[in-house]
Formats: C-alpha cells, sequence, structure tokens
C-alpha cells in the first residue's frame, strides 16, 4: 500500500520543480539588488542609450528605495531617459514630481531646464505647424510651457549653469509664439474673417511686441481694417506701420509712384 502512494508523489513533486523552473525563467532579474547596483546598472544602461531598460531600473530604484541617497537623482534620471525614450508625457510627470517634493533640491534648476526641453522639441508647439494647411489646427501649448520653464531657470536661478541657453531658447520661443500667431492670421484673412484676424494680430503685437513678425501683424490689421470699412482703425494702424517699420517691404509694393494706397496696391499672395 506504501508502495503505491510513493510513485504518485514522486510524479507530484516532479511536476511541482518543473514548475518552479517554469516560473523562474520569468523571474525579475533585480531581486536583491541593492540601492547602489541599481543605480549603477540603470546608469549604465542609460549611457548605451538602452532607455527602457534603464527607465526599468530607475522605476524600480524609486519604488525600492524611496528614502535612499539615489532617490531624488534617480527621479531626475528617469526624467531625462523617459525624455529620450519618447515618452513626453512622463518625462514632464517626472520633472513636476521632483519640482513639487525637492522645491529647494540644489538641482531643481535643472528639472525646469529639462521639462522646457521636453516641451520646446515638440513638432506641434514648435514650427511643425508651418506644414499644416489650417493654422488653427495647431496648439502652441507645448511651446508656452517649455517658455514658462525656461522663464523659471531665468528669473528665480540667473547664476544656473543652464540660464544662458534658457534665455537663448526663450528668444527663439517668442519669435515662434508670435509666428504663430501671424500664420492663423493669414488664415483668417484668406477666409474672409477679418475681425479674427485683426484679433489674432493684435494678440501677436500686444504679446510679442519685439518679435520681427509684429511687422506683418501690423499689415495685416491695416488690410483688415480696410476690408470691413473702419477707416479710423484703418489709419491709425498705418500711422503705427510707418513709424514702426518706415522701410517695411509693405510699403514699397512696386518701387514706382503709388497712385493708390499701399495697402491696396499689396498683394501678399497667402
Amino acid at each position: 500500500m506504501r508502495t503505491s502512494l510513493l510513485a504518485p508523489l514522486a510524479l507530484v513533486a516532479a511536476l511541482g520543480v518543473a514548475a518552479c523552473g517554469l516560473l523562474q525563467t520569468g523571474a525579475d532579474e533585480t531581486v536583491g539588488w541593492s540601492a547602489d547596483k541599481l543605480y549603477s546598472e540603470a546608469k549604465d544602461e542609460a549611457a548605451s542609450k538602452n532607455w527602457t531598460k534603464a527607465i526599468k531600473y530607475f522605476e524600480k530604484l524609486e519604488a525600492r528605495y524611496p528614502y535612499g541617497r539615489y532617490a531624488q537623482q534617480a527621479q531626475l534620471e528617469m526624467a531625462y531617459a523617459y525624455w529620450k525614450d519618447n515618452d513626453r508625457a512622463s518625462a514632464v510627470a517626472a520633472t513636476d514630481r521632483f519640482i513639487k517634493l525637492y522645491p529647494n533640491h540644489p538641482n531643481v534648476d535643472y528639472a525646469y531646464y529639462l521639462k522646457g526641453l521636453v516641451n520646446f522639441n515638440v513638432d506641434e508647439g514648435l514650427f511643425g505647424f508651418l506644414a499644416q494647411s489650417d493654422m488653427t489646427e495647431r496648439d502652441p501649448k507645448a511651446t508656452r510651457e517649455a517658455f514658462a520653464s525656461f522663464k523659471e531657470v531665468v528669473t528665480r536661478y540667473p547664476k544656473s549653469k543652464y540660464a544662458e541657453d534658457s534665455a537663448a531658447r526663450m528668444r527663439y520661443l517668442v519669435n515662434s509664439l508670435a509666428w504663430h500667431e501671424v500664420h492663423v492670421a493669414r488664415y483668417y484673412m484668406r477666409r474672409g474673417a477679418y475681425v479674427a484676424a485683426v484679433n489674432r494680430a493684435q494678440f501677436a503685437i500686444k504679446d510679442y511686441p519685439r518679435a520681427p513678425a509684429t511687422e506683418e501683424a501690423v499689415f495685416i490689421m491695416v488690410k483688415a481694417y480696410d476690408a470691413l470699412g473702419m477707416t479710423e482703425l484703418r489709419d491709425g494702424a498705418d500711422r503705427i506701420m510707418r513709424v514702426n517699420f518706415p522701410d517695411s517691404k509693405y510699403l514699397k509694393p512696386g518701387g514706382y509712384q503709388q497712385s493708390a494706397p499701399w495697402w491696396k496696391l499689396w498683394d501678399p499672395n497667402w
């Protein structure tokens, strides 16, 4: 009787060993790793541009050792890896979390700078809209967020090593945002939506007064007011054009004695 029971028990034991072997095949290789090893491995993977694996190690490090000496730095490293892995949403979330948790951290300037870079490189927020036929379909939200992040670096951390580059990117973004408004104004002009065109041109002039795009914004206002029959406002915009842009190409459409107002002669061919 005892002998007959041993065989089934041995079979069950064998099956159990086999099952353990199958389970171990998908086992977590990082079990038992110290914080130092997780951080070291994550850095090595990042250095090799294996961003997905680097993120995996950084995430495990943050989860297992949230209060260790690597935790704070791992958050920034992970945000950078997310960015390089084309996961913009996670990168922004990681920088926001770091800024919220450690507002006085010595590297918080880098967190703002990195957040700016993430949004700066989004096509939808930076000149990518130029390829679209309908300029109103593009939302410059990412560009505005990038500008705000770089502004934090410049205003709050003027001595930061990222301040100079942040300022340069801000200047570039101002021009980008101004041109966006002008392109939208052009879109409305083509469709005869003159009031909407004026509103967008005014926004560009008010918010980005020193951007090169303001010259065309004033021109659009003159043309739109003329089309609307609002002569006083048109003449006011005309004076602004002549005072601020005396050498504008719009004032010299043909290089000859004008027999009609310049805004009538100039066809921008939008």
